[in-house]
């Protein structure tokens, strides 16, 4: 190579793209899926404690608490719209189907946080309030106490179609409204209940975690449809392992929660 005759000079060479690929890249647009390690990146702000979204629940919960005193549905379907209750379940169906055990028990408990700050908020309130005044069990919150299997069912399905479409590119602030419409006022009634009729916030309650199971239990049965799991073969195998035993948890806790709901009628 010290000799300038033996130089190689390269020129940019000219392609031609082939119609044959582009039709292989338009039917491969339509089986696009969202890589792994964006669906975890997603579910890092459900694996730590944000006093932010404890907030937003408490004033979710708030707003939710008026509606059901004034009995006006349009004000709880609004406090719905602001509650952050769909991030935990997604993170704790997403760390599950890829072997991170702990990030979803965090989730987890996050979710239990939030709506555990939405019940204790609505009891105080409730309890202050009644210091004034009697309270009137209003359509909203009789009908938020009275039991039926058919939640259990609604919560598989919803838990289902939020992961999907949260999957798909769906905002959460759209995916979210179902979740928040099953999860948060029954816990609000439940503190209600708990002021003026402590024997029938039981009702309210086993709803609550009627809905919490089985939106999880479907939230699984997602990423168990949509493949989502980690790219290393053991891995998966322990992802695998984690998924079948949480779902066997789940489906015994449904059928325990189930079993004492008909000793309420």
């Amino acid at each position: 190579m010290r000799y300038k005759e033996n130089i190689i000079e390269v020129s940019s060479p000219d392609f031609v793209i082939s119609s044959s690929l582009k039709r292989m890249e338009k039917k491969s647009d339509g089986n696009k899926k969202t890589p792994v390690e964006e669906l975890i990146s997603s579910t890092k702000q459900y694996s730590s404690l944000d006093f932010s979204k404890v907030a937003l629940t408490s004033i979710a919960g708030l707003i939710a608490l008026t509606g059901l005193f004034m009995n006006n549905l349009a004000i709880v379907i609004g406090a719905m719209l602001l509650s952050p209750l769909l991030g935990p379940i997604y993170s704790f169906a997403i760390n599950i189907a890829v072997g991170k055990l702990e990030d979803a028990v965090k989730s987890a408990g996050i979710l239990s946080i939030l709506l555990f700050s939405a019940f204790i908020l609505s009891f105080i309130s409730t309890f202050m309030a009644n210091n004034v005044s009697e309270i009137p069990i209003t359509y909203e919150v009789s009908s938020r106490a009275e039991m039926t299997l058919i939640y259990i069912p609604m919560a598989i399905l919803l838990g289902f179609a939020s992961v999907l479409a949260l999957t798909k590119g769906i905002p959460e602030g759209l995916a979210g409204v179902a979740i928040a419409a099953a999860l948060l006022p029954p816990v609000v009634v439940a503190g209600i209940l708990f002021v003026v009729l402590p024997h029938k916030a039981i009702i309210p309650a086993i709803i609550t975690l009627q809905n919490v199971m089985g939106m999880m239990a479907g939230s699984l049965m997602a990423v168990i449809v949509l493949d989502v799991g980690p790219r290393k073969y053991y891995e998966k195998a322990v992802a695998r392992k984690y998924i079948r035993r949480v779902l066997f948890a789940l489906s015994l806790l449904l059928i325990l929660i189930s079993a004492i709901s008909f000793l309420f009628p």
